[in-house]
């Protein structure tokens, strides 16, 4: 977190904001970031989290899936209008949330936030400018987004009834979950992050992985975009909490140093000429960071969890079991990395020879 003179205005102003977030909607968002970790970097941003919240409502009208519907419900209820507000909109304010809605769900809300370069890009150059209470630059140049000018006209507009309804109470969720899971990562962090280079023999990124911690993620609650290595997660699934939160954040922070496992993969398939199989790297990621989190929770004399008490690692459950992930077509990936990759893990193995016998194995 940022830190600043406890008689500068700016430590007054997030001072009310914490005790009294409805006093202070129209006035411009405080930041939060927690700078100070080892490998991460997190933030609760204004921008992003309105973005997010936005594409979450216009997915929502829009009747996703069946998968993605349900994803979506365990972590946010479905809404007709503006998401939880406690105290109803003013005509003009659901006017100019159901436009921005609207306007969400003409452009966005077909599109993936994950593989869509356009919504990476917007997610990106939102968190640019998190210090910023506008996009178009009128009152201050370097304000300036450069977005196209219809988003800039219906972020701004719908940005003093989000602040006034909705950002408060995300803000201090994600504070919270921030919080919750920054002594983990003070604890743990750059012992997993060497861990866990070791394994993909690599190295972890050198800059800080920023975070930026929003009410609503994607329906999976948590994704990883790259160039530059981004990771978004949402504060509100209950699969981020706890510590789960920190092997979500090292299952996601793994994205950009896990290539060289889908490289020796498909190297393997094409020398034993046998088709490449679909998502054998992610599910080796996921059992990785499960396998690793929970030796690690093991060995630590205690590690905080909800209600700030002790969680041995011993009873850790898996991000992939706890899901049921293996259930749902990764059984046979399940069987070959306990036969194969967790002898890697233990240094009963090398790398090459456990990657070559479970694609021997598919």
């Amino acid at each position: 977190m940022r830190r600043q003179p406890q008689n500068s205005p700016r430590f007054f102003l997030l001072a009310l904001c914490l005790l009294a977030p409805d006093r202070l909607a129209a006035q411009p968002q405080s930041i939060f970031t927690e700078a100070s970790l080892p490998v991460f970097e997190l933030h609760s941003g204004f921008w992003i989290n309105l973005h997010h919240t936005l594409y979450h409502e216009a997915r929502q009208r829009t009747a996703p899936g069946p998968r993605e519907a349900t994803a979506d419900r365990a972590s946010a209820p479905t809404t007709k209008t503006a998401p939880a507000a406690k105290v109803p909109l003013t005509a003009a304010e659901q006017k100019a949330w159901d436009e921005a809605v609207g306007y969400y769900s003409g452009n966005y809300a077909n599109k993936d936030l994950l593989f869509t370069t356009e919504l990476i890009e917007l997610k990106d150059q939102l968190g640019y400018f998190e210090d910023c209470d506008e996009l178009s630059g009128r009152k201050r140049k370097f304000c300036d987004a450069g977005l196209p000018p219809r988003l800039t006209q219906i972020l701004e507009a719908v940005a003093p009834v989000y602040r006034a309804h909705f950002w408060p109470e995300h803000d201090q969720a994600n504070r919270r979950w921030i919080l919750r899971v920054a002594p983990l990562v003070r604890e743990q962090g750059v012992g997993l992050s060497e861990r866990l280079a070791d394994i993909y023999q690599t190295r972890w990124p050198h800059e800080k992985i920023r975070v930026d911690v929003v009410a609503y993620a994607n329906w999976t609650g948590a994704y990883t975009t790259v160039d530059p290595l981004r990771v978004t997660i949402s504060s509100l699934d209950q699969r981020n909490q706890g510590p789960q939160a920190l092997e979500v954040l090292f299952h996601e922070g793994s994205h950009g140093i896990a290539e060289a496992v889908q490289t020796a993969i498909i190297r393997e398939c094409r020398q034993r000429d046998k088709p490449i199989p679909r998502d054998l790297w992610h599910a080796l990621v996921f059992y990785t960071t499960g396998e690793v989190i929970r030796t690690v929770l093991a060995s630590s004399s205690a590690t905080q969890g909800d209600k700030g008490g002790s969680v041995p690692g011993n009873g850790y459950s898996a991000y992939a079991v706890r899901e049921g992930l293996y259930q749902r077509g990764w059984k046979n990936y399940l069987d070959l990395l306990q036969r194969f990759w967790q002898p890697y893990l233990d240094g009963k193995a090398s790398f090459d020879d456990a990657i070559a016998r479970m694609v021997s194995a598919l």
